[in-house]
């Protein structure tokens, strides 16, 4: 902090975390000789994780402020927007007035300047504190972590604990609101404008996310500890029953929906990376044949254009993700001659010539076939513009983890896909975890721009997060960043991943069954995925 203040002065307080000789530090970290130190603001990956966390706290802190005589609890349910939607526990409603005493009393927090200290406890008298301070899932976290000291933070006698960096003090909070939001609010966060954006709420995603979250619940599991709990209580069957019982359930009723309609023809679906598309797709279709339709699956890659046709993205590298590298005249065109009846030849893409195939794929719809499109730009009316919007029935499909790590802290969704993708692209491509992770920053900024901003064009919402697959995923994934060498850039991102992961007891997926999703990333689907 001393050495940030040199350097960048007034502006010092835009730096919120420290590389110090290649390793991921709080500002707070004394330099006890030579060294070479790299700052990172709140726009970085990581210093946007430490604010994220630090404004959480400070709610948290200001929370007990205006209720000093209770133990108030505020659950961090999950990521909505630019921001995380909460609630409070023991009954209390939130009001505006109460959200408009907690916004002040968290200004005055931020205008105090005051420390975020941490300690080294033993984790049993971790486990006690939060116990005695009405935290009791990050008591239950705690009873299965396996280090024998656990870092607590404090804010003036407000005591908790983040699986991640913090910043030093209040004072590096610049911005954030609260917004009303169905029985809870939203805490929104800065963007990389340093601004707070306007709130416009993604209702479709929040009544998915909601509803999972009620279902987590009704089985007593809707915390890593919660599922720890069910894993050494030998639960383990009986939770993937379950969940594959509401999944099966719930891709019946799309079926359904899809079947009732007679003028739905083509199904799009997309959804970011690793969401699982291809075994959902391959369980859509059977569930529509059980229902006297005849699906087609279709790859929306196959409408690339040939590879020296391809755009630029603005490095001048190849943008294989930009709608305008499929070939959208011709898929209009086939979908139409498709839509009246007409016989066509779908094209098929040869990725190892890098053109499309001198073959084809014969094509015509008759009264019950139907046609399952998956591909990135699904939701994209841009892609389809000629089909009329009585044809289309548009899925948008993503894992939305319906566990929190604890009270303050919810387990990413993003993080899930990760992991998911380390596994699968290690199994099927032979990749190694410190490329996936290299990678993930471009695929990702290719999901915010051609994916998300459509999700709410979307028919129907599909969660394919199973409430156990961290602790499946575990097993295999766990091996692969270990693997990372420490001067790998690549090794904070692993350490990161690693430290989350440990928070899991491991479970074996002996009961998993080989039409489950998850079978597409750890292997054993009966699909050809």
């Amino acid at each position: 902090m001393d050495l940030s203040k040199k350097i960048y002065g007034e502006k010092s307080d835009n730096y919120v975390l420290a590389f110090a000789d290649g390793k991921l530090t709080e500002l707070t970290h004394q330099v006890k000789s030579d060294s070479v130190v790299r700052f990172l603001s709140s726009n970085d990956k990581d210093g946007q994780r430490a604010l994220r966390r630090s404004i959480v706290f400070v709610m948290h802190k200001a929370l007990h402020d205006i209720f000093p005589d209770e133990k108030p609890t505020v659950f961090v349910q999950f990521s909505l927007g630019e921001g995380y939607y909460c609630t409070l526990g023991g009954g209390k409603k939130v009001t505006r007035k109460l959200l408009t005493d907690l916004k002040r009393r968290m200004k005055q927090l931020i205008d105090m300047d005051l420390p975020v200290t941490k300690s080294v406890y033993p984790t049993f008298e971790a486990c006690e504190l939060f116990l005695e301070e009405g935290m009791p899932d990050k008591q239950k976290l705690l009873h299965y972590r396996a280090n024998s000291n656990t870092n607590i933070y404090e804010i003036d006698g407000v005591h908790d604990y983040f699986y991640g960096y913090m910043v030093p003090s209040t004072r590096y909070i610049k911005a954030f609101n609260l917004v009303p939001f169905d029985d809870g609010f939203v805490l929104q966060f800065p963007g990389k404008d340093g601004k707070v954006a306007e709130f416009n709420p993604p209702k479709k995603l929040f009544a998915t996310l909601k509803k999972t979250r009620e279902w987590a619940s009704a089985m007593d599991i809707d915390t890593v500890g919660a599922l720890n709990d069910a894993i050494s209580a030998g639960r383990t069957k009986e939770i993937v029953l379950m969940q594959e019982a509401f999944m099966e359930e719930r891709i019946g009723a799309l079926a359904q929906e899809i079947a009732s309609d007679r003028n739905k023809k083509f199904i799009m679906i997309a959804g970011p990376s690793s969401s699982g598309k291809t075994t959902f797709s391959r369980r859509l279709s059977i569930q529509l044949k059980a229902r006297g339709l005849t699906p087609h699956a279709i790859s929306l890659d196959n409408f690339y254009l040939n590879r020296d046709q391809m755009p630029l993205d603005e490095n001048g590298q190849k943008d294989f993700e930009a709608l305008e590298g499929l070939d959208i005249e011709l898929f209009n065109e086939d979908m139409t001659k498709l839509l009246n009846g007409e016989k066509v030849i779908l094209p098929i893409f040869d990725f190892t010539a890098g053109k499309r195939s001198n073959d084809g794929i014969p094509m015509q719809l008759g009264k019950n076939d139907v046609l399952v499109l998956e591909g990135i730009h699904g939701l994209n009316d841009a892609l389809s513009y000629t089909l009329p919007k009585e044809s289309k029935y548009k899925i948008y499909i993503s894992a939305l983890t319906q566990l929190s790590i604890d009270e303050h802290n919810p387990l990413s969704t993003t993080d899930g896909r990760l992991i998911r993708r380390i596994v699968r692209d290690a199994r099927t491509r032979g990749t190694t975890a410190e490329e996936t992770i290299a990678m993930w920053d471009s695929v990702h900024r290719g999901e915010m721009k051609n994916i998300f901003p459509f999700q709410e064009s979307a028919d129907a919402m599909f969660n394919s997060a199973l409430i156990y697959e961290m602790a499946v995923l575990k097993i295999y994934a766990q091996p692969q960043l270990y693997a990372i060498s420490q001067d790998s850039p690549q090794y904070t991102e692993a350490k990161r991943l690693l430290k989350l992961l440990d928070y899991f007891l491991p479970m074996p997926a002996d009961d998993i069954a080989n039409t489950s999703l998850i079978r597409e990333f750890i292997g054993g689907s009966c699909f050809n995925v």
